[in-house]
């Protein structure tokens, strides 16, 4: 799993794992979700982040498992 967050794009990009993208589909503005050949998901991608939230620190992720 890769995870890429574009300051200058204003974007974040989530993917599941490297087989090839078939098929995108944006499924609310702002958010697609590739598909590949078994149409699985494979990818989100979420534009305008700083529209999304107030306050977004591109440089502190943090992740949860639970």
């Amino acid at each position: 799993m890769k995870l890429k967050v574009d300051e200058k794009s204003d974007a974040l990009y989530l993917r599941l794992d490297d087989t090839k993208i078939i098929d995108s589909e944006e499924v609310s503005p702002g958010v697609i979700i590739d598909f590949n050949d078994k149409n699985q998901v494979v990818g989100v991608e979420i534009l305008n982040l700083s529209k999304r939230s107030q306050v977004i620190n591109y440089h502190s992720l943090q992740y949860e498992i639970a």
